[in-house]
């Protein structure tokens, strides 16, 4: 007897950019010193705009401000001159809220 699959009745648009930013966020302490920081910036205020849009689309409102502050942290266009424990610690609490908003925001299939 073959079983079928359900598909699922939602989809998660916000959660392939909130493993790429969280990928990219764990590896940012080992970054920090290096040029390569800027270009974590630009992964990071973009992913964190992208992610904002699907929970305002999803009428998640809580969220956008949330990833609007992340995309002002991490601008590198007018880099916020940050270093040392607490920017450090900053890194991977991003990634936990990244992976945590795209795990919870949703749409239903239609």
């Amino acid at each position: 007897m073959k079983k079928t699959k359900t598909p699922s009745r939602y989809q998660r648009n916000a959660l392939a950019p909130g493993l790429i930013a969280a990928a990219v966020l764990f590896v940012a302490p080992a970054l920090l010193d290096s040029g390569w920081f800027t270009v974590v910036r630009f992964i990071v205020a973009i992913l964190a705009l992208i992610v904002a849009s699907f929970a305002y689309q999803e009428r998640q409102l809580w969220w956008v401000p949330v990833f609007a502050v992340i995309a002002a942290v991490w601008n590198p266009v007018l880099p916020i001159p940050a270093e040392g424990a607490l920017w450090t610690a900053a890194q991977p609490v991003a990634a936990v809220i990244f992976l945590v908003a795209g795990a919870i925001i949703k749409r239903e299939r239609a």
